[in-house]
């Protein structure tokens, strides 16, 4: 009689049950990855088709800006009636599609008037208070809904905004409407280190952008195809004139405070400034006799009561003296 050889160990079906589930699990990865990878593909070839057929016929993106003085909201009897001239400004900035408003102290240093902060989109301004409350109310209008209570906490000169209309720019999506690109606030929730950031769109769920940005900023967002498999949104952080340049789609207006006229010219955020600047008054020409030339970027400077002669004579950087008929 042979040798007895040694039996093999039977498993448990806890054993065997552990084994099929982590083959399971192995295939299902491997098939994700087939199906990530493809979207890939697809998603380059897409963006090189488009990138060459857009790079072809790409022209300059023109900019419309106006300034407006701040002191236009002195001569409003009450604060209701302060929003409502806002508002106004506001519906007729996304009508016309501008991109830039400038509110500007037309008074300049000759009175001594009360002044306030405001954060435009260039940093802190000190100007006078009839100026922040238009830029404001501008800034309000102009944010999305879902994030207003995300950067404008209650404020005395926000107090009859909610009776305004609302403006219904192209950028005021609910969360039933579809289109690649939002606005959004980057939430302050942990992530893995170099997995981006999570940034609240307005939808039911929120979305993993590909940068990490310190929470609590504004930012503008591309979203990427929802794959089927997967349970978490995910775009990728555009610069705001993304949208514009590459759907046509109007993206709201930036709000710069100046606190003379002279610096609508000088603080401009354009490296080779205005190539057309219009500036309105009864003296000039009317507006039925005006030819516009092309522009790339222009700016149209309304006065106030008093109208721009007063705006130039108050400013000392100019020194022009306006004759008066």
């Amino acid at each position: 009689m042979g040798p007895i050889k040694g039996e093999h160990k039977r498993k448990s079906w806890s054993e065997i049950n552990k084994t099929r589930k982590e083959e399971r699990r192995k295939w299902k990865e491997q098939n994700l990855m087939k199906k990530i990878e493809k979207q890939k593909l697809k998603e380059s070839t897409e963006y090189q088709s488009t990138s060459t057929v857009v790079s072809g016929s790409e022209k300059p993106l023109t900019t419309i800006s106006i300034a407006v003085p701040g002191s236009i909201l002195e001569t409003v009897q009450s604060q209701e009636l302060r929003a409502y001239v806002s508002g106004q400004i506001a519906r007729a900035a996304c009508i016309f599609q501008v991109d830039e408003i400038v509110v500007f102290d037309d008074y300049g240093d000759e009175t001594h008037a009360k002044k306030a902060t405001l954060e435009d989109n260039y940093g802190l301004k000190n100007v006078r208070e009839s100026c922040v409350q238009l830029g404001r109310i501008l800034q309000y209008l102009e944010c999305p809904q879902y994030l207003r209570k995300q950067f404008f906490p209650i404020h005395n000169h926000l107090k009859f905004c909610g009776i305004l209309n609302p403006l219904n720019a192209p950028h005021h999506l609910g969360k039933d409407d579809k289109f690649q690109f939002r606005e959004g606030v980057v939430m302050n929730k942990p992530v893995k280190p170099g997995k981006g950031s999570i940034v609240n769109v307005g939808l039911l769920k929120e979305v993993c952008v590909d940068k990490s940005l310190t929470p609590g900023l504004r930012c503008t967002v591309k979203l990427l195809p929802e794959l089927e498999t997967s349970r978490k949104l995910k775009g990728i952080i555009v610069p705001p004139s993304a949208p514009k340049s590459e759907t046509g789609a109007y993206w709201g207006y930036t709000i710069r405070l100046a606190s003379a006229l002279s610096k609508v010219f000088s603080q401009c955020p354009y490296k080779e400034g205005y190539d057309l600047t219009i500036g309105t008054s009864d003296k000039g020409t009317l507006v039925d006799e005006f030819q516009c030339p092309s522009f790339q970027h222009v700016l149209i400077v309304f006065g106030g009561i008093q109208g721009l002669e007063a705006a130039l004579e108050n400013d000392d950087t100019f020194n022009i003296k306006v004759q008066k008929p």
